[in-house]
């Protein structure tokens, strides 16, 4: 008898690696596929990613590569950031289809619109990035460029600067998401993040001080996104949190996956 479950138990890892395997390949496809889709237009792509800093510069001015190989490989890791991000829906459904057969049923309501706000925050964070703060960026850093200096950034450096922007951003944006989630696995409650509100906009400041440039513009362009979504997450909470859960035996009638 005991021989008989721990067969079928190393069969139903088995079948889990398979299936994690299969997920993980149709992943890396998508990306793939949309990679090789974008390639012929990467350094157009990368020059509508360096209009924000050409509108600011001196009629004339230009961006420089330093490195050999830089009109190259920054186009061509251009290309993967976006390719990365416009699959993200894809990379999630692979996500969710491998392990939602282990969910309860309300785990399944709520997953699906988190998943769902996760990537639309995502976007929306990149999007105001690049036409609101960016401008802006540039606008303080070239209005400080002393007497006599050319501002003359280079290729890689620069679209080392911009994805670190648009990956601050598009992760500050899932904050209503984190606090939902933190919410219903137990971790904090809409009163305590209410109690917090005061510590939480000194830190959404000092962070927006680390990771923006030393202007006040852009770090208030931060910080007060963030708070007002701060705030969008607890209404959200609050919201999901206060609904009475499903009967828990009969979610366990429901799981087809132990």
């Amino acid at each position: 008898m005991s021989n008989d479950a721990d067969s079928a138990t190393d069969s139903s890892l088995l079948d889990h690696l398979v299936e994690l395997r299969s997920r993980l390949m149709r992943a890396i496809a998508g990306v793939v596929l949309v990679l090789l889709g974008l390639l012929p237009f990467a350094n157009r792509l990368y020059g509508q990613l360096a209009q924000p800093l050409l509108d600011k510069l001196p009629e004339g001015a230009h961006l420089i590569a330093v490195e050999v190989a830089s009109p190259f490989f920054a186009p061509l890791k251009l290309a993967l950031f976006i390719a990365v991000v416009t699959t993200m829906p894809w990379l999630l459904y692979q996500l969710w289809a491998f392990v939602a057969p282990g969910l309860y049923r309300r785990e399944k309501r709520l997953a699906m619109p988190l998943l769902v706000s996760a990537v639309l925050l995502f976007y929306i964070g990149c999007a105001f990035a690049f036409f609101l703060v960016l401008p802006a960026v540039f606008g303080f850093l070239t209005s400080v460029t002393p007497e006599g200096v050319a501002m003359m950034t280079d290729i890689h450096a620069y679209l080392n600067f911009v994805l670190v922007i648009f990956l601050a951003f598009g992760l500050s944006f899932e904050l209503p998401v984190a606090l939902v989630i933190l919410s219903l696995l137990g971790w904090v409650t809409p009163t305590q993040l209410r109690e917090w509100r005061g510590y939480a906009i000194v830190g959404m400041f000092v962070l927006a001080a680390v990771i923006t440039p030393p202007d006040v513009i852009s770090q208030l362009m931060l910080a007060i996104p963030m708070y007002l979504l701060y705030e969008a997450g607890i209404v959200a909470a609050r919201l999901l949190v206060s609904k009475p859960q499903d009967d828990r035996g009969g979610d366990e009638a429901d799981r087809p996956r132990p």
